[in-house]
């Protein structure tokens, strides 16, 4: 399928409309950054890593009745979607307190959050993606409250599936962030990317991180063996393609 005019070039993936009108094509490209943008490094095949590992992840939520924008894996770094009108919040779960939540509150590293904590940001570089409540979220006109409810109970559903799926590679899911977008007839989908980017991944066992946080702690040389562990954890041997 050709790829017709960009839409949006984001800081590691690109946008384009496709032949046909109701689909898009994403292009998962190389480059790895922090710091809403100010550090940008290129990572060999970092691309095709998370968009087959972001492919394996949507497939195993549909299964699990949670629908998604994701269609087909076009090549190995681009992904054939469903269109659709993307709602400006990132929904954050947490399942492990760390990061910011420790910064940020007197909660102790490490503590395991039951329930975990859906968080909701306002994904915007300029405001360097503030956290919302429900009231500025309405206040912005961003969604209604039943909106809200929908993406926050789409959210447990899908980190009650993910939770057991890295469990059975011997992952730890410490915390992720999805975004969801509507479709022509309104309905809210699951859409954007679920990869090592956007989620905290610990070894089982060691502990070790397996994400994109190497890359913020400015261990670039181990980023991309993190991935790639990931990689080969989660897709079978029948499905690899790099």
């Amino acid at each position: 399928m050709d790829k017709k005019e960009l839409i949006n070039s984001g800081k590691v993936k690109s946008v384009y409309n496709s032949t046909d009108d109701d689909k898009v094509i994403i292009e998962f490209r190389d480059d790895m950054t922090a710091g809403d943008g100010a550090r940008k490094e290129v990572m060999t095949n970092k691309g095709a890593y998370n968009a087959i590992i972001s492919a394996k992840i949507f497939k195993v939520l549909e299964e699990n009745g949670i629908e998604t924008q994701f269609i087909d894996l076009l090549e190995p770094n681009v992904m054939l979607a469903k269109k659709l009108e993307m709602i400006p919040i990132e929904v954050i779960v947490r399942n492990i307190a760390t990061g910011s939540l420790v910064r940020k509150y007197p909660i102790d590293e490490g503590t395991r959050l039951e329930p975990p904590i859906v968080q909701m940001d306002f994904k915007d570089d300029e405001y360097h993606d503030p956290m919302l409540n429900d009231s500025l979220i309405k206040a912005l006109g961003i969604a209604t409250q039943e909106e809200i409810d929908i993406l926050t109970e789409k959210a447990l559903e899908i980190n009650e599936s993910l939770v057991k799926f890295f469990a059975d590679a011997g992952i730890i899911l410490v915390d992720f962030k999805v975004e969801f977008g509507k479709d022509a007839e309104g309905n809210i989908l699951l859409g954007d990317e679920i990869s090592p980017d956007g989620c905290r991944l610990w070894d089982s066992e060691t502990l070790d991180m397996l994400d994109k946080e190497l890359f913020r702690k400015g261990k670039d040389n181990e980023v991309m063996d993190a991935y790639v562990e990931v990689y080969n954890r989660i897709i079978p041997d029948s499905e690899k393609v790099i």
